[in-house]
């Protein structure tokens, strides 16, 4: 396998769509490192998991001698974009931009070498653009191609409001690669008319279009929903190594390929080998060890790991949890349920009566600690491990 036939797969690994390929071969043919661009909008202070499918990939760049660009998007920040939403998102505040950019840059480096990142912010040219220059960005694009994006259509077709500031995120954020110079745009597959935005001006401004990479979005612990905080879903990488380590150790078999695949700095090659250990008998909770084991190493240290390790077998009883532990789902609503409700209809009991009973009894375990208040509401969008008397065990997802 030639140099650049291996770059190109380490480049293409758990991505969804590169455009366009032939392109970034000639690019890398070069030998000049590239300058590989991503955006993050600091519209919360902590990151979690899906945001750093992104950054892996910034680091794989990084490994194979690329430049990297962090973005910090303060400037499109102040706008908002709705990504997909079915509504305008509301733009924050500049001290609350300040403040999130500030953590994003000291947790981004937990992956990043931060002696080869270069950090950058957008205000840095969006804000001397003025008036004038942001009427004449306005001017290179058209409301026609501007409604050819999915939600932007979607909110047109159904009389809903898009208000005349979000036609300019895509632009901005397309002038970003202008400003940039960038020669590969990393983004979220939610993201590709923002993406193809930033080839169309490269272009008209003389230069040669960026090649566009989209990583898929990371489902979250219910493997159904796309990680976000607002669902409940997430793992936080500034989160304690237990919280890690745990939510890890609760996502399904299934679920923990694509986390390998997306979040695992191990090869093609060494995941490959596990799926195989797997198939041939393998239990999987054995291999869920090693990711977890990895993200807790990676966002805290390797001590951390083996004490988070040590402490969930504690927990549960070194060993206690059953090899086919049953794993049901259960509807919760978007107000959720109170824990003895889950129990039932998880089938750990024949009637909320003796759900109660087992807890007022101390019967009952979430996650490995006792439940003590029986009117506790789990809420959607996790996968939890209910436990009822000693031999009663079921994991739990929560829709």
């Amino acid at each position: 396998m030639s140099e650049i036939q291996s770059a190109l797969e380490l480049i293409k690994r758990g991505a969804d769509e590169l455009l366009i390929e032939a392109e970034l071969i000639e690019k890398l043919k070069t030998g000049r490192p590239l300058r590989i661009k991503a955006g993050f909008d600091p519209t919360a202070p902590d990151l979690h998991l899906g945001h750093t499918v992104l950054i892996n990939k910034l680091r794989h760049f990084q490994d194979l001698g690329h430049k990297i660009m962090f973005l910090i998007g303060d400037f499109t920040g102040m706008i908002g974009d709705p990504s997909g939403k079915n509504v305008t998102r509301p733009p924050l505040s500049r001290e609350q931009i300040l403040d999130n950019a500030r953590t994003y840059q000291d947790q981004v480096f937990k992956i990043l070498d931060p002696d080869k990142t270069e950090i950058v912010f957008n205000s840095a040219w969006m804000e001397s653009l003025g008036a004038a220059g942001m009427i004449r960005l306005a001017s290179r694009h058209t409301v026609a191609r501007m409604l050819e994006r999915d939600d932007f259509a979607k909110r047109y077709a159904g009389g809903l409001p898009i208000a005349i500031h979000e036609f300019l995120y895509p632009l901005c954020q397309g002038y970003d690669s202008v400003a940039m110079r960038a020669d590969v745009e990393l983004g979220g597959t939610d993201q590709k008319f923002n993406l193809l935005v930033g080839r169309e001006l490269q272009k008209q401004d003389g230069q040669a279009p960026q090649c566009v990479l989209m990583m898929p979005l990371l489902e979250g612990l219910d493997g159904v929903n796309k990680m976000s905080k607002s669902l409940g879903n997430y793992i936080g990488i500034a989160e304690a190594p237990r919280e890690i380590f745990g939510k890890i150790m609760s996502i399904s078999d299934s679920l923990m390929w694509r986390y390998f695949d997306l979040l695992s700095f191990r090869s093609s090659g060494e995941i490959a080998k596990l799926r195989r250990e797997v198939e041939e008998g393998r239990n999987p909770r054995d291999i869920k060890v090693l990711l977890g084991q990895e993200l807790v190493a990676r966002f805290h240290d390797q001590r951390a790991a083996v004490d988070a390790l040590s402490e969930f077998e504690a927990r549960f009883q070194r060993g206690a949890l059953p090899d086919d532990m049953p794993q049901v789902k259960v509807e919760v609503g978007a107000a959720g349920l109170p824990v003895f409700q889950v129990i039932k209809q998880a089938g750990l009991t024949g009637s909320t009566s003796e759900a109660l009973r087992m807890i007022e009894q101390g019967a009952v375990r979430l996650n490995g600690e006792r439940v003590e208040d029986k009117g506790a509401i789990l809420a959607s969008g996790q996968t939890v491990v209910l436990q009822v008397g000693k031999r009663k065990f079921s994991a739990v997802t929560l829709a």
